[in-house]
């Protein structure tokens, strides 16, 4: 490994560790399709699985079987039908939905018991639950349709599920439902992921699909979308989206409404995409989330090493005036951050001189990640309404690099005679930093 490598590696390392902390003892539902299953490449996924088993994750897995049904219906000459994106399952249909389910368990715990020396699992036991946990009925006449064996989830068997999770077991969970007169229901996979991650109340439901992560109009991936923006995408995209994308948006919609914190839609065919969505800052995929992970706020004393890891770099530039931990502590109230899943990643400070009438704007910074992206005009005019709401008519900023960036929003050049007195006698002749003043 050269030393490139092992700093690359050291420093990823390092920043995943929080969210090792953060993702520990968390329930996470994950659902991946029949044709994740037969990719060559699904031990790995595998592996990863059992990575986060292994952290601390309690796992619930929720696989379809789409192709392997298929495969053994063809094989038998019989029909495939589907109405409305469900498969009409006839008896004969049943019987392949079951050896197709069963066979899809097995390969899957089959996988999950290696252990082999030089396997990424060697000396790792894994326990695999599945059972009875999803009591269905029958989806009935619908339209004119009879659906027969096709059925939908009617109850989740929670304490169940939750008590072998405690245990420390992977819960693996079929797209078979059964009723209390004995029947097998072929249940849709992301149904029956919609449901136990709702009545688990989930920490994280993921879905490793062909189709995603969604994509703006310019092919870029969308990272995170609120309910608002996930409703007014489908909207938008209705006649483009696939409709099985579609059924599952809504669903995902439905599914933050009712309890379930964040959604995740990621290519199952990027290998390390399910790490690199949960131990990176932006992940790969697409996130839904009923609240925003970015959100401004005031920030407290606990925030404090946040701000002088985003500040050191600038100081060190000459950019920013130098602060010890001990007067950034003692100033706290007076600043303004950007948290992005529990790291700091932009700030700034107002400091009011009321019998002026004036506000000083200072220690403005932006992660280099996130740099123009909004953030610093986002906590801008934030300082701006504070204020206008503290009766401050006017803000000022001294800049040794950034002239041009407040000039472009509407700061104007001004002498040291302009600012408060008390501000004045604290003026660095040494940085000899530019004055520059807005009205508000």
């Amino acid at each position: 490994m050269t030393p490139e490598e092992s700093a690359h590696y050291v420093g990823w390392f390092r920043q995943s560790s929080p969210y090792i902390n953060a993702h520990r003892e968390r329930t996470f539902v994950i659902s991946f399709g029949g044709e994740a299953v037969a990719d060559p490449a699904f031990p790995n996924l595998i592996h990863d699985l059992a990575l986060l088993s292994s952290l601390g994750v309690r796992l619930v897995l929720v696989p379809g079987a789409r192709p392997q049904i298929e495969a053994r219906l063809r094989e038998r000459g019989a029909e495939i039908r589907y109405v409305n994106g469900l498969r009409l399952t006839d008896a004969a249909a049943l019987q392949c939905v079951k050896e197709a389910v069963g066979v899809v368990r097995v390969e899957i715990e089959a996988l999950l018991s290696m252990g082999v020396a030089n396997s990424p699992m060697a000396g790792y036991r894994i326990q695999v639950a599945s059972g009875n946990f999803v009591t269905a009925r029958p989806l009935g006449v619908r339209g004119g349709v009879d659906y027969e064996h096709t059925g939908e989830v009617r109850r989740v068997d929670t304490e169940a599920i939750r008590e072998r999770l405690q245990q420390g077991d992977i819960v693996l969970v079929s797209p078979l439902g059964y009723s209390p007169t004995g029947e097998v229901f072929n249940l849709n996979a992301e149904d029956v992921a919609f449901a136990i991650a709702r009545e688990l109340q989930a920490d994280k439901l993921l879905f490793l699909l062909d189709e995603a992560p969604l994509r703006n109009e310019d092919g870029d991936v969308l990272r995170e979308l609120t309910l608002q923006e996930a409703e007014a995408y489908l909207q938008a995209h209705a006649d483009r989206l696939p409709a099985s994308m579609a059924r599952l948006l809504s669903g995902s919609i439905a599914a933050c409404r009712h309890g379930v914190r964040r959604i995740h839609l990621l290519d199952r065919r990027q290998d390390g995409g399910l790490l690199l969505e949960l131990f990176t800052r932006d992940g790969v995929g697409t996130l839904l989330t009923a609240r925003s992970f970015e959100n401004v706020r005031r920030a407290v004393v606990d925030d404090a090493a946040g701000i002088l890891r985003l500040i050191q770099p600038l100081e060190e530039e000459g950019a920013l005036v130098r602060r010890s931990r001990e007067l950034l502590e003692n100033e706290i109230d007076h600043f303004t951050v950007i948290e992005r899943d529990g790291a700091i990643i932009a700030c700034a400070a107002l400091y009011p001189h009321a019998d002026d009438a004036m506000g000083e704007i200072a220690c403005v910074a932006v992660h280099p990640d996130y740099r123009r992206l909004g953030r610093a005009d986002l906590l801008l005019h934030q300082l701006e309404r504070e204020a206008r709401a503290a009766g401050l008519r006017r803000v000022f900023v001294l800049t040794t690099h950034t002239a041009h960036w407040f000039q472009e929003r509407g700061f104007v050049p001004a002498p040291l005679e302009a600012l408060p007195m008390a501000r004045r006698k604290l003026y660095n002749y040494k940085r000899n930093s530019k004055v520059f003043i807005k009205e508000l």
